[in-house]
């Protein structure tokens, strides 16, 4: 039994498909069956049932998962500790965020702390806020990249980025030479919205006096396809203005402000106040707040300042 093993087996569990965790950890379908076939010969038990649909866990796998888990925390725990004792972070970096903040907050904060600290593994866990918020509490998760607010009091918050949130309008769209809106003509549009999140969120919220006549025709998870559908000119969607940026340089799409409305989506790294942060992870946060503190401010933040 080696790491490298017990790395395979929790993919595996967790994708519940053996080409699929394969394409994970790098390796061949066969090379991972081999491995999990090892595994089972070692314990001498079935760890997996197969179906032609799907890979699970049977009573003796879900034992082995545990350990397992506990296995790696304590390895990453170790190298932790010998890395902090060096003053060099080593090991590896969990850290969760939703697509849109891994897709155009955070890849020059990766570039950085990579150059910096080449050694260091980054493992992302891509959820929504409320997921990565859960997992960060779970310990499953050195650090999160979350929406405020943040109501959990088990956590720490350090506010690291401030977007402004306007609304995207591709060139097909008769608001498309337009600087502003009123929220009337906003509520007028085909719509393309979120199925989930804090923009889902801010739609429902202001346009709660024009929703019996709402034209909504697309709902998404991605925010790389909202862009690619508000460009094609099926409606228009609110935004944060760092995601839309590549769209607007390119002349596709046009951000515009709504009038009498001022909305911002804030950021902030969250960790477990119980718990040291590894130096792998107190490095990432001190270089995010250094790269990211230029951010302009909200309003609301100016006044929590004051």
């Amino acid at each position: 039994m080696d790491f490298d093993q017990l790395k395979t087996f929790l993919e595996v569990a967790k994708l519940g498909n053996f080409s699929r965790a394969a394409e994970k950890v790098l390796r061949s379908q066969p090379a991972v069956s081999a491995q999990i076939r090892q595994l089972e010969q070692e314990y001498g038990q079935k760890l997996f049932d197969r179906s032609a649909k799907r890979v699970r866990l049977t009573p003796a796998g879900e034992v082995v998962r545990d350990y397992i888990q506990q296995m790696l925390a304590l390895r990453n725990s170790s190298l932790h500790a010998v890395s902090d004792r060096n003053g060099t972070p080593a090991g590896t970096l969990s850290i969760g965020a939703n697509e849109g903040t891994f897709l155009y907050v955070l890849p020059t904060v990766f570039a950085k702390y990579h150059r910096k600290f080449p050694k260091v593994r980054i493992s992302v866990y891509r959820s929504f806020t409320h997921k990565v918020t859960e997992k960060v509490e779970e310990g499953a998760v050195d650090l999160g990249v979350v929406t405020l607010p943040v109501k959990s009091p088990s956590l720490e918050v350090a506010p690291v980025f401030r977007d402004r949130i306007l609304l995207m309008v591709g060139r097909g769209s008769p608001l498309f030479a337009r600087k502003s809106v009123t929220l009337e003509e906003f509520a007028r549009q085909p719509l393309i919205v979120p199925k989930t999140g804090s923009i889902r969120r801010l739609i429902e919220k202001n346009l709660r006096p024009f929703r019996e006549d709402l034209n909504i025709t697309m709902e998404l998870t991605s925010v790389v396809m909202i862009k690619r559908f508000v460009t094609s000119g099926i409606g228009v969607s609110l935004i944060c203005a760092s995601f839309a940026d590549d769209r607007v340089r390119s002349g596709e799409a046009r951000l515009l402000t709504i009038e009498g409305l001022e909305l911002w989506r804030e950021l902030a790294l969250v960790h477990r106040k119980d718990r040291s942060l590894p130096l792998v992870a107190s490095s990432f946060l001190k270089l995010a707040r250094e790269e990211l503190g230029g951010s302009p401010e909200s309003p609301e933040s100016q006044r929590n300042r004051a």
